[in-house]
């Protein structure tokens, strides 16, 4: 099961066939949609691992096209706020990660029309966010818990319900609805605005788009496996829409939350509108063209298997570090047992565990420590590196890495030992530090420094840009520095569940 690096995704494709069809959904409303934006609009690298060829921001692009007919809210839960819940893939906060994303819009050309603080509850740090925005000229609105929510529809779409929020103001045809990841409250957003609209007397409707999991693929297709691996944390299942399926006697695949809340979103959109709703499913309320670009289905299905083996490492190392619980651990365990890969088949797994056997045997590990490190090139050729005295097993890899790039002997040594021996000096004697050896963020700036006077060096650096992307393993936990140095290298890394060290306390 190696890794391809051949494209199985269109996007040109996609794009023609997923603007077509928000734009006829569209038409179906009055010209008025509140479309739900599911997953991540930029930075969908999940969609990028798994659909090979797919552009991670492909939906902005989309939202270019739209451009003049889209207004954007932007949601996040003020829990989230409270809780700094993390965004994984960038190592940042919810709230820094909604003015990220307002930032990101900006340079995209698309301001921002509002930010919705949902389920607000005068928490503090939710109140400092709101006046941080407001600061800065954004629009924000707050958003309360949802009287009668769940089982009272009667309350829930009254004006002590979805009347007691806010009226958003928006002047398109489609309002764009995200928020940074899951429990957001878009859709509570939605329907609020919804509920307005109709007592303005607009008949505005309500579409969801979401990347997966794909609806027209089987439910045990491999991209929307790798889907319930990602969201393991979530016990999100993909199942058969049985509600499409009575309806229209076709076999459509949702994921189990979509499903089992269809019924009282169906009402809440009836109660709201005072007619039938046109959705018989949660599959008819999706604007998903996805399978559209699909154009090698063995290339996605192999790149799902690795998806699939990457989330099984990211859960164990969560586990090991007390984030997530043995449930969820053992849900990610079953999908990698049904779908048969095991983390042997991600290739740099054995040769970083090769890597920490040679550094042992050596014995040039770092207090008794023995970490090795691996990579595997765009054209599959297979890098290691393992820790020293001197430096981290991902510091070596990268070195080696970039060497090998640069046509440059092995043995060549690319940082000066005086300016090594200045930053040992530093982080041990004069910080008072643990852990002296060079981490990939020192790594980093010390071969900068070295390019300026070693043209070999420069040769190396120059070749860092070809990393990203690339896999990497690990045979230990990074450190921060090792982790927010390959973070910025923009590789899909992954790690063994084990500690580089006896401290309980890791600062570099």
């Amino acid at each position: 099961m190696g890794i391809t690096n051949h494209t199985g995704f269109d996007n040109d494709k996609y794009l023609k066939e997923q603007t077509s069809a928000i734009l006829e959904r569209v038409n179906r409303f009055n010209h008025k949609l509140y479309l739900e934006f599911g997953g991540k609009i930029l930075y969908d690298y999940h969609a990028a691992r798994v659909l090979p060829g797919f552009d991670p921001n492909v939906k902005m692009r989309l939202l270019q096209i739209l451009k003049d007919k889209i207004d954007v809210i932007l949601c996040i839960h003020a829990g989230a706020i409270e809780r700094r819940k993390v965004r994984a893939d960038f190592g940042i906060t919810y709230d820094v990660d909604a003015l990220k994303t307002i930032d990101d819009f900006r340079d995209w050309g698309i301001d921002i029309t509002a930010v919705v603080i949902t389920r607000y509850q005068n928490q503090s740090p939710a109140k400092a966010f709101k006046n941080k925005l407001e600061l800065r000229g954004i629009k924000v609105y707050l958003h309360y818990p949802t009287k009668g929510y769940p089982t009272d529809v009667d309350l829930i779409v009254s004006d002590q319900g979805y009347g007691a929020n806010e009226y958003i103001r928006t002047t398109h045809p489609i309002v764009i609805v995200t928020g940074p990841g899951p429990g957001s409250g878009k859709l509570a957003t939605c329907l609020c605005n919804l509920y307005h609209e109709y007592k303005n007397g607009i008949k505005a409707g309500y579409a969801k788009f979401e990347t997966f999991p794909i609806w027209d693929l089987p439910v045990d297709h491999e991209v929307n496996l790798a889907y319930e691996a990602a969201t393991v944390d979530l016990d999100d299942r993909v199942l058969i829409d049985e509600h499409h399926l009575r309806a229209y006697n076709v076999k459509t695949v949702n994921y189990n939350r979509d499903i089992e809340a269809f019924h009282l979103l169906k009402r809440i959109i009836e109660k709201i509108t005072g007619g039938e709703s046109m959705y018989q499913s949660p599959t008819d309320m999706g604007v998903n063209r996805a399978s559209a670009g699909i154009v090698n289905d063995s290339i996605i299905t192999e790149a799902s298997y690795q998806e699939i083996i990457r989330r099984y490492f990211r859960c164990a190392v969560e586990y090991a570090m007390g984030l997530l619980d043995k449930d969820t651990l053992n849900r990610i365990i079953a999908i990698m047992k049904n779908t048969g890969v095991k983390v042997e088949d991600r290739k740099v797994v054995l040769p970083a565990r090769e890597a920490a056997k040679d550094a042992e045997k050596s014995g040039k590990g770092n207090a008794g420590f023995y970490c090795g490190a691996a990579i595997e090139l765009h054209d599959g050729t297979i890098i290691t590196g393992k820790n020293s005295p001197l430096m981290h097993a991902s510091s070596s890899l990268i070195l080696n890495a970039t060497k090998h790039l640069a046509g440059l002997p092995d043995k060549m040594y690319l940082l000066p030992e005086n300016i090594i021996d200045s930053v040992t000096h530093l982080k041990k004697d004069i910080l008072n530090g643990k852990m002296v050896s060079l981490d990939v963020d020192e790594t980093l700036i010390v071969l900068g420094i070295s390019a300026l006077s070693n043209p070999a060096a420069k040769m190396a650096l120059e070749n860092l840009k070809l990393l990203r992307d690339c896999e990497v393993h690990l045979t230990h936990i990074p450190t921060p520095g090792d982790e927010a140095g390959w973070r910025k290298l923009k590789v899909n890394l992954t790690c063994d569940p084990e500690y580089s060290s006896k401290s309980l306390f890791i600062s570099g």
